[in-house]
């Protein structure tokens, strides 16, 4: 048991690193080829830092493990809201753009709803895998033309054009050197799925002998760990009052982890919900994922600021999820 803990934290870490790594030297290795910031941020990046939920997802569907994939993507966007805003928010107020309340948290929700819709047979098949990979290129082409429209006004290198879409611009790097780039690139391909594939088995193993269904670690040790980066981003940023979370940052990360990340497992292989939809109680995860994903809309609707006393209410809720989910299992 205690093997299989520390095999899955060194497989985050891998996660984690490779991720990174990617991201770094993918977004050089663009920038080197005369791609602007804008493109590589909603591309790269926002592609990047999806890629241990991608990969995890896409690796438990290829071995048969469908519910650690979907629990993977409910869990994380649980996690991101609940968790790392609601952490976040405690240590600072958070003031967001306009257009997150207005554009990206509608999007969030509606993407959810239709995640629910075609999960009610019980199955995401390839062809539902078809519409949400599909989704996320036309999100990308959607938050393309809007980086252009600002481009216009105030310059294509200006930082808040990244910003307002909630891209990190510090994950944007040039090195100027090929070999580090294509050295960066495939190490991180490597961490990434290498990692992946060791949080996979053993997260099967602490299942088996913990007795907990296949859902039960999907939602809550994988997605945590997926999570991980996010948090700790944030809870280093919150102690330093230096508040580089950016809200929009995690709604789009919840957006792309279900239309990339479910669309590219289901494209890879069917996803099964073992035992149906509605009696394995996968229903419950969906609708506490949507409520979650409605509280920063309903708590920013005036003011666009999630404030120290909503923070704690996000984080009440992610407590009484996972006191929930300790009780079925």
């Amino acid at each position: 048991m205690t093997l299989n803990i520390l095999l899955c934290l060194v497989g985050f870490a891998m996660l984690y690193y490779g991720a990174e790594w990617l991201v770094k030297g993918s977004s050089s290795l663009a920038r080197s080829l005369g791609v602007t910031p804008v493109v590589i941020g909603l591309t790269v990046v926002a592609f990047g830092t999806s890629a241990p939920e991608l990969v995890v997802s896409v690796v438990s569907s290829i071995n048969n493990k469908s519910m650690i994939a979907v629990g993977n993507v409910v869990g994380s966007n649980i996690c991101n809201i609940a968790l790392v805003l609601g952490v976040s928010a405690v240590f600072q107020p958070i003031t967001c753009n306009a257009s997150v309340v207005r554009r990206d948290i509608p999007i969030m929700l509606g993407i959810s709803l239709y995640l629910l819709l075609i999960s009610l047979n019980s199955t995401i098949g390839r062809l539902e895998g078809v519409t949400l990979f599909s989704g996320i290129i036309l999100y990308t082409l959607f938050n393309y033309r809007m980086a252009t429209k600002v481009s216009k006004e105030k310059g294509p290198e200006d930082p808040s054009v990244l910003s307002e879409l909630g891209i990190d611009l510090d994950q944007v790097v040039h090195m100027g050197s090929r070999w580090k780039e294509t050295l960066l690139i495939v190490t991180g391909i490597v961490g990434v799925v290498a990692g992946a594939q060791v949080v996979v088995d053993s997260a099967v193993k602490i299942m088996k002998v913990l007795g907990v269904s296949e859902k039960f670690v999907g939602l809550t040790i994988v997605a945590f760990g997926t999570s991980l980066p996010e948090l700790a981003t944030s809870v280093v940023a919150a102690m330093k009052k230096e508040m580089d979370i950016s809200i929009g940052n995690l709604v789009g990360s919840n957006v792309f982890n279900i239309l990339s990340v479910l669309g590219a497992a289901a494209l890879v292989r069917p996803i099964p919900i073992p035992g149906g939809f509605f009696q394995s109680g996968l229903i419950v995860d969906y609708l506490f994922m949507i409520f979650v994903s409605l509280l920063p809309w309903v708590m920013m609707r005036k003011t666009f600021t999630v404030t120290r006393k909503d923070g704690f209410i996000l984080l009440f809720c992610y407590v009484g999820y996972l006191a929930y989910l300790i009780y079925k299992a």
